[in-house]
């Protein structure tokens, strides 16, 4: 797929609730690819996701994984494979459009406009704003985003917002060559495998990173996150804070053996 700005969008049975109309609302934006990522369904999602790439007309394209390997084994797929087709801005997006595509270009252009490594939408119920989520999963982003800005040592308000924005360089690619720990919350681990970087490449700094607040975002009511699932995010978050140690420590000691 052959684009400069190539937005990921993983899919685990979707059939039911993939908005084909609201996907369609990209062909205002002849500039952006969708790579649909078919993460092992089981259900009709890739004959929908193929309807779907038909009326798109070129902008769309499916990846279809063998098996289920979850969201954040789907993304890294997925934007593997643009940055392997050349895409110079990089994004993932959830399937179920609680952030619209307007929003989503929008996010596309500031990147460009701030020359940003990353951007990151963030779900700010700010007056003129139109951000629809349920009180209980307000509270729950609260406490674990409290958690992550200590895990990565980054002032970050909203790190699981499903919509992102990279750009295309050497230390993206490394950072995905390999598979995330963490399930739930992936984004957080490839926020902090950026920051620590590689023996070859440095890691990002806070001022590579912006958050904009989103002007409109819905909370979709069969979302696959529960509040038993909190638990589990937070062991997560822990293994995520030990490997990035791990890492440092590992990169300080090669950095020390390099003559």
């Amino acid at each position: 797929m052959k684009a400069s700005s190539v937005v990921v969008v993983p899919c685990y049975n979707e059939a039911r609730r993939l908005s084909l109309t609201g996907f369609e609302e990209f062909r205002q934006y002849p500039d952006v690819r969708l790579l649909f990522v078919d993460d092992g369904s089981t259900d009709d999602t890739r004959a929908v996701l193929e309807r779907l790439c038909e009326r798109l007309e070129g902008q769309g394209q499916v990846l279809v994984q063998p098996r289920n390997g979850g969201k954040a084994e789907a993304v890294r797929s997925g934007m593997l494979a643009a940055h392997e087709a050349g895409a110079q801005q990089i994004a993932y997006l959830d399937a179920d459009l609680a952030t619209p595509p307007g929003e989503m270009h929008r996010l596309l252009t500031i990147h460009q406009e701030r020359n940003a490594a990353v951007v990151m939408g963030a779900r700010v119920a700010l007056l003129g704003t139109r951000i629809e989520r349920r009180a209980v999963r307000h509270y729950m982003g609260r406490v674990f985003a409290t958690g992550a800005s200590l895990v990565l040592s980054l002032r970050v308000y909203d790190t699981q917002c499903g919509a992102k924005v990279f750009r295309r360089s050497e230390l993206l690619r490394s950072v995905l060559s390999a598979p995330f720990s963490s399930r739930w919350a992936f984004d957080v681990e490839l926020i902090g495998r950026l920051l620590v970087g590689t023996a070859e490449q440095s890691g990002l700094t806070p001022e590579d990173f912006v958050e904009v607040p989103l002007q409109t975002w819905q909370d979709i009511g069969e979302s696959k996150v529960k509040l038993l699932d909190v638990p589990k995010m937070g062991m997560d978050l822990l293994k995520i804070s030990l490997r990035l140690q791990a890492r440092r420590r590992e990169l300080r000691r090669e950095l020390a053996l390099t003559p």
